[in-house]
Parts: structure tokens; C-alpha cells; sequence
């Protein structure tokens, strides 16, 4: 009996492998879904997917204005600092919002079509990381308007950035199969997105918080937004930070895996 569920659980673990490698392979199909679900979405609209990239400008300029006199902050040391905030955060919480429709968003595809699991993660993945490349441009205007440059330690929110790429397909995994099975988890989500935003610096620098500032340690968006926020400011992260990233990506990684060993096959049963 012990020998038999041991033969199940390794053959439950070769094929979640094998379908993240097959997903992996079908890359053009992947970006091909990704960028039509970003069309679809902005059919008909003038100036498509530019119309977050102009909402996402005016929050950063409007909200720079008025924090930058509220906490008596210099604009040219806030803005950015509010600017490259806004623009990581934005794309992390629009990845954990949508996660909860992973699955259920792509049932038609999932009960007509035979396809890696991974392929759904992989192509909602893509599609966020094509509206945020779109929304970057308001960094390099920031840039430009204050006449700042962070030199070659900007180079450093590549792997940052990927990090946080990485850590949101994880996630989004996991709980977009949760997500399929209980269908009140997106609420849930939706409601702990919102009290991270306040208690996580994005508005407000650590420092404000004076000595108990070293409660950041603890929040782990607070580590994902600036292992990326910090070089794109010319700041190099914290060996802290780097290490709280570490640990959230191999709790995350330890949930997908298991996740999607145990419960893909039900994965269709349940959307």
C-alpha cells in the first residue's frame, strides 16, 4: 500500500515536470496568448494599453505633489522614490489580483483544448509583464524632468525584477488553483492587497517610521519592491533584503511544487 502511494506521488511529480518543460517549449503559443489577451482588451480603444501607462503618470505626478508636501519631503527625492513604488507595486498587485482567474478564466481552453497547465501561467505572466513595460516609460520621464541618472547600479533591478517575476508565477500557481476550488479566495485576496499597499512603503519612505523602522523586516512586499526600487534609485539592496527574497521565493517555490504535484489533475475538474 506505502509502495503503491509512493509510485503515485512519483509519477504525479514526473508529470507536473514534464508539463512546466512542455510549457516552457511552447513559447511562441505562450506570447502569441499573452499579447492577443492584451489586444483583446483594448479593441477599439484610441490609445490601447497607453491609457494605463497616462492614469499611472498622473496618480504618480498628483500623489508626488501632494505626499512631497505632506511628509515635507524635496519633489526631486520623492518623486522617484514614489514613482518606481507605484509603477512594482502595481505590477505585483495586478498579478495577485488576477491570479484568482488563472484557471477559470481560461475554462474554455482547459475543457476543449489539451495543454500544459504552465502554459495558462506563463501567458497571464506575459501579458503583465508587457503592461508594465509599458508603464516604465514614466520612469525614464522622471528621470529626464529631474535630471538624474543612477549609473551602472541600475543594472541591478534586472535580476530584481526577474525575482519578483519569478515569485509572482509562483504564486499566482498556487493560488490560482486555490482559487478554483474555492471560489472566495480572490475576495480574500483582493481585501489583504489593499491593507498591504498602506503598510508597505510606497508612499512614505522607512525612515519616517524612525526606530521602528526595522518592522519592514518583516513585511515581505516591502523586500521584493526593493531589491528592484533600489538600484533604479542608485541605491544597492541590503544583504536583508536579498535574504528575505531568498526564503519568499523558496516558500513560494515549496508551494507551487506541491500544489501542482498534488491537485493539477483536478485542476480541469474544477474550473
Amino acid at each position: 500500500m506505502l509502495m503503491a502511494g509512493q509510485r503515485q506521488m512519483s509519477n504525479q511529480a514526473q508529470m507536473a515536470l514534464q508539463d512546466a518543460i512542455d510549457g516552457l517549449s511552447l513559447w511562441a503559443l505562450w506570447g502569441k496568448l499573452g499579447w492577443n489577451d492584451i489586444l483583446q482588451r483594448y479593441r477599439r480603444s484610441l490609445l490601447g494599453p497607453l491609457w494605463l501607462t497616462a492614469s499611472m503618470a498622473i496618480m504618480v505626478i498628483s500623489l508626488g505633489l501632494v505626499y512631497s508636501k505632506i511628509f515635507k519631503t524635496e519633489l526631486r527625492d520623492f518623486m522617484p522614490f514614489l514613482c518606481v513604488g507605484l509603477l512594482i507595486w502595481g505590477y505585483i498587485s495586478a498579478i495577485l489580483s488576477a491570479a484568482g482567474t488563472l484557471f477559470t478564466g481560461a475554462e474554455s481552453y482547459i475543457k476543449q483544448i489539451r495543454l500544459p497547465y504552465s502554459v495558462y501561467v506563463l501567458r497571464f505572466m506575459w501579458s503583465n509583464v508587457i503592461i508594465f513595460a509599458h508603464n516604465f516609460v514614466i520612469y525614464f520621464g522622471i528621470l529626464i524632468y529631474f535630471q538624474i541618472w543612477p549609473g551602472s547600479v541600475a543594472l541591478y533591478a534586472i535580476p530584481g525584477f526577474l525575482l519578483v517575476t519569478l515569485n509572482g508565477a509562483l504564486a499566482s500557481m498556487y493560488l490560482g488553483m486555490m482559487s478554483a476550488r474555492f471560489r472566495d479566495i480572490p475576495q480574500i485576496i483582493a481585501s489583504f492587497i489593499q491593507i498591504a499597499f498602506f503598510v508597505t512603503p510606497i508612499m512614505w519612505k522607512p525612515e519616517l517610521l524612525g526606530e521602528h523602522a526595522s518592522i519592514m523586516d518583516f513585511n515581505p512586499f516591502f523586500h521584493l519592491i526593493e531589491i528592484t526600487r533600489g538600484p533604479l534609485l542608485g541605491q544597492m539592496p541590503s544583504v536583508v533584503n536579498y535574504l528575505a527574497v531568498a526564503v519568499i521565493t523558496l516558500l513560494n517555490a515549496i508551494f507551487a511544487i506541491a500544489f501542482f504535484i498534488r491537485f493539477r489533475a483536478r485542476i480541469s475538474y474544477w474550473v
